[in-house]
């Protein structure tokens, strides 16, 4: 039996060369998401901190969103995304809460 002959084909790594997806080269991605920080009142339990951040993670172009609870004070809403900020103070008051900032 008898193999036939193959060509080979010479390897490159350029980045002119290829669809992108094989170049060697770092590519800046532009961040798509902003921190939002905001101080809500009327948080008293974990069980409002539950509620809460349910309501405003309901909300288009809220990628997550964490609590720090201050009972009976001025609690902090961190928010990552980018969502329209009406509708978080929407989510917030239909939840019970009230904005501070």
């Amino acid at each position: 039996m008898q193999i036939s002959s193959r060509t080979e084909l010479p390897l490159t790594a350029t980045s002119s060369s290829g669809c992108g997806r094989c170049s060697t080269e770092a590519r800046v991605v532009p961040p798509t998401s902003t921190d939002v920080e905001l101080g809500v009142e009327g948080l008293t339990c974990g069980g409002c901190v539950g509620r809460l951040k349910r309501a405003v993670k309901d909300v288009d172009g809220v990628d997550a969103a964490a609590i720090e609870l201050v009972a009976g004070g001025v609690s902090r809403l961190l928010i990552t995304g980018s969502p329209e900020l009406a509708a978080v103070h929407d989510a917030v008051r239909y939840a019970g809460y009230a904005l501070t900032r």
